[in-house]
């Protein structure tokens, strides 16, 4: 059973920086394009990274890494902004690629909430 988990979020204060964890479990991550995806309140959702791809409003502050020891791909969330404030998901696509569409997205996490404010 393909599970993956997201971990990290929290109430951070503008400026601060949070680090994002997507572990997988019955999947081995390596083998896919792993996005991350966040949802602001009222808003759709989007994809925020992926891969080497990052999205332009937040190339500046955000990074995304893998360690496939632990079966992980983390989010770097620097600088953080109250308009950061979602609920951050991730994602696996067989697509080598990646894609910004989440139809193409296989499987999700839960989510985890990213709060910025003072």
């Amino acid at each position: 059973q393909v599970q993956l988990v997201e971990s990290g979020g929290g109430l951070v204060q503008p400026g601060g920086s949070l680090r994002l964890s997507c572990t997988g479990s019955g999947v081995n991550l390596d083998n896919y394009a792993v996005g991350w995806f966040l949802q602001a309140p009222g808003k759709d959702r989007r994809r925020v990274s992926c891969i080497t791809y990052v999205a332009e409003a937040v190339k500046d502050r955000f990074t995304i890494s893998r360690d496939n020891a632990k079966n992980t791909v983390d989010l770097h969330l620097n600088k953080l902004k109250p308009e950061d404030t979602a609920v951050y998901y991730c994602a696996v696509s067989d697509n080598p690629s990646g894609s910004k569409f989440e139809a193409e997205y296989d499987y999700w996490g839960q989510g985890t909430q990213v709060s910025v404010s003072s």
